[in-house]
């Protein structure tokens, strides 16, 4: 790949990537137009599906008004559990499947959209619920086919689970974050209003802006797609290929925008000037990540927040232990760019200078504690906790959550470098304070 040395050929790897742009439609007052968008899917019985906290704000008021105004029947399902378990799946399945729908709505965070597609998938296909989850949990089989149409409205900018096929739950049984991944999981159309951030209390804003930066820059970090295996046929390629050119484009400048504005956007929650552009990071990183995937953070954060004990976010809805995803990504991140630092040292100075650190002088020895020190200066301005201490783990805990990471090999293995189980329990270690 003549575009960067870091695609260099290898023996055995992939020389091709795909390219699967989310459609997507942004703008304030863009959720005034999703009944139109619903009915040119031809939808005419609407499941919405949404949480109790945002059932009662003004972006469910527009969507259902606009619903209407299209002739729509509707039936609103707000019993999505925010950071979603296999049992609030398997409910909004159950609705999704009695109320003969023939399209979705979601409207809320990625709580929301990710219950929705699980929703959409079990009642168009319907099987034992680990037949389309992940490996090693679930039995990791194909989606069958396209499902209902899908209009995904985020009330946050964090997740951008409007531009992707991946849907993440909580399994119970297990205390493990996994998921169900597919092309036909990503919704028909996302619509992002950057009105609907009006109302988010200010952690919420910091957790979202880092899920944004760690999305943009694991993807930009990531093993290239062309270490990875190629696949037997073109149809077995992977929808998370690895880093590529397509998504540098898209991650980088999603950095620049959270470096620029999120600092400003939790001290000033209500300047849309701040707010807007993290919103449109949010759809780019989402455009990044859903090409290339995310590595370690986000391997390790299903651990973290899988094995919760008594932490509680501020202005998170929950009457239940929750780390919060962005939260449980982070406070990882900087201990997990140290390490990977040395693997692809260019890359992570060039996602330092992006978000706002003074590279001018420095060295690629330094880039992977360069672009970590302007991580962890963001997360103390922002009221990010510190570390994996700050959500209540210690050294006592090191093993556990190793045990509940070291088997997301879709993750870890999207790595610039392959890490050990003792590695893996070291980034721990490095993650449990950082000041």
């Amino acid at each position: 790949m003549v575009l960067s040395s870091y695609y260099e050929l290898a023996p055995g790897g992939d020389r091709a990537f795909s390219v699967e742009a989310p459609k997507i439609k942004f703008g304030t007052g863009s959720l005034a137009e999703v009944g139109e968008d619903a009915r040119a899917l031809g939808m005419t019985r609407v499941a919405v599906f949404t949480d109790e906290l945002v059932a009662t704000l003004e972006p469910l008021a527009k969507v259902r008004a606009a619903l209407e105004a299209a002739g729509l029947d509707t039936e609103v399902y707000d019993a999505v559990e925010v950071e979603p378990t296999d049992r609030s799946f398997k409910a909004g399945a159950a609705f999704a499947s009695e109320g003969k729908f023939d399209g979705f709505v979601s409207v809320g965070g990625g709580s929301v959209m990710d219950t929705c597609k699980a929703a959409s998938l079990l009642s168009t296909y319907p099987a034992d619920f680990l037949t389309y989850v992940n490996a090693p949990i679930g039995a990791a089989q194909p989606v069958p086919g396209p499902l209902k149409p899908h209009i995904a409205c985020p009330t946050t900018f964090g997740t951008a689970s409007e531009c992707t096929g991946i849907a993440v739950f909580d399994f119970l049984e297990m205390e493990a974050k996994t998921g169900m991944v597919s092309p036909y999981l990503r919704p028909n159309l996302g619509v992002l209003d950057p009105e609907s951030l009006a109302t988010l209390p200010k952690l919420v804003v910091a957790a979202n802006g880092f899920d944004v930066f760690s999305h943009a820059c694991e993807s930009l970090t990531a093993r290239p797609y062309t270490q990875r295996p190629a696949p037997e046929s073109s149809s077995k390629r992977p929808l998370t290929q690895g880093a590529n050119p397509y998504s540098d484009i898209a991650c980088l400048e999603a950095i620049k925008l959270v470096g620029a504005n999120l600092v400003r956007a939790v001290e000033e929650p209500d300047d849309a000037a701040a707010c807007e552009p993290l919103m449109f990071a949010g759809m780019l990183a989402g455009i990044g990540f859903g090409n290339a995937g995310c590595h370690l953070p986000h391997g390790m954060s299903y651990a973290v927040a899988g094995l919760v004990r008594d932490y509680q976010a501020q202005g998170w809805p929950s009457n239940h232990p929750l780390v919060p995803h962005g939260i449980s990504v982070i406070v990882n991140a900087p201990a997990v760019f140290r390490f990977t630092g040395p693997a692809c040292p260019e890359r992570h100075l060039e996602a330092a200078a992006a978000m706002g650190a003074d590279t001018s002088n420095a060295s690629p020895e330094a880039a992977g504690d360069l672009l970590a020190d302007r991580v962890i200066d963001m997360m103390r301005a922002t009221g990010i906790p510190n570390g994996l201490g700050g959500v209540g783990y210690s050294e006592d805990d090191l093993e556990q959550l190793t045990d509940k990471a070291f088997p997301q090999k879709r993750l870890l293995d999207n790595a610039p470098c392959p890490v050990s189980r003792e590695q893996l329990t070291d980034i721990f270690r490095g993650a449990l304070s950082y000041w």
